[in-house]
């Protein structure tokens, strides 16, 4: 058994899981997510911001002493969407560097993907689960949003699109509740999206939609009508298309105050969710998914497992 510690840092948070690892079997010992929001106007500047910086830098000194704390065998952190685009990465290595000894892997999109299926269709090929192969893992970030078409074989197509939650929200919607417009114009931002999975990503081969990270999550708590957000009951929950519209369209429809008191949100998620919410809809709309199956595990499983 072999005890590692996985740091996700993308463009709207970053987390932290200390894991003890047995072959497939993973345990955990700490999970933890701060919302820091790194990748906030990188779309539009090409840098990351001293705000950005700094928030995610404070967050990196806890997980530091975390990891220190509990003894730890391999480190391996991995930065994507918002840090691969931006000019002055270099910072972010070396402050990255000086907190955990070790530098962030900016990953590419496929790598990422790759990190993405293996945490969150591991435990889909152990005989248990009653959801039908190929998948097409969804996971949608904050900067980009990843498809993957693989079965328990493990990944066969990937493909990344920047159209993530932060992005599409700082491109678009800029009213509160957003303008019909508005939203028609993030809906049409995804939809030529899609046409370039569609290059890549035979997703007409998959059998179940996997969705992942925490746009997905919070959508299928809302469907599922939770009074708080419950990670035992929404980790591989399946909700049907209709259900996720009417969130989506719920969600789209609501001021931000209205949204900060839905009590399944996350307070870093609610500026956001809008959108994370219509790139879900719009997949599922888009590939004729009846539905949607919500994974609480994601990359950063993926990450332990690969640095185990």
């Amino acid at each position: 058994m072999t005890r590692v510690a996985a740091i996700d840092c993308g463009t709207n948070s970053i987390r932290l899981l200390v894991a003890d690892i047995d072959g497939d079997q993973l345990v955990d010992v700490v999970r933890r997510m701060e919302i820091v929001r790194l990748g906030e106007g990188v779309d539009r500047t090409g840098r990351l911001s001293d705000a950005g910086l700094s928030r995610t830098f404070a967050a990196l000194d806890g997980y530091a002493a975390q990891i220190r704390s509990h003894d730890v065998e391999r480190v391996r952190m991995v930065a994507t969407s918002a840090t691969r685009d931006a000019e002055n990465r270099d910072t972010f290595v070396d402050g990255v560097v000086k907190r955990l000894g070790v530098p962030p892997e900016v990953v590419t999109g496929d790598e990422e993907a790759a990190l993405s299926f293996d945490g969150a269709t591991r435990e889909l090929g152990d005989g248990r689960s009653v959801f039908e192969a190929p998948y097409l893992v969804c996971d949608i970030g904050g900067g980009s949003t990843e498809f993957v078409l693989g079965d328990s074989a493990g990944m066969s197509l990937a493909r990344s699109v920047d159209v993530g939650c932060v992005r599409l929200t700082e491109r678009h919607l800029h009213d509160d509740p957003p303008l019909p417009q508005q939203v028609d114009a993030a809906r049409d931002d995804v939809c030529r999206a899609l046409d370039v999975v569609r290059q890549t990503v035979d997703v007409t081969a998959a059998r179940t939609l996997v969705g992942l990270a925490g746009s997905v999550t919070t959508v299928v708590a809302l469907a599922l009508g939770l009074d708080s957000y419950r990670p035992e009951r929404i980790h591989h929950a399946r909700i049907g298309a209709d259900d996720v519209r009417r969130v989506a369209s719920g969600l789209l429809a609501m001021s931000r105050d209205e949204r900060a008191a839905l009590q399944v949100m996350h307070p870093g998620r609610v500026d956001v969710i809008g959108a994370g919410a219509l790139v879900l809809d719009t997949v599922v709309t888009e590939f004729g998914f009846d539905g949607v199956v919500a994974s609480e595990h994601d990359i950063l499983d993926g990450i332990a497992f690969s640095a185990a």
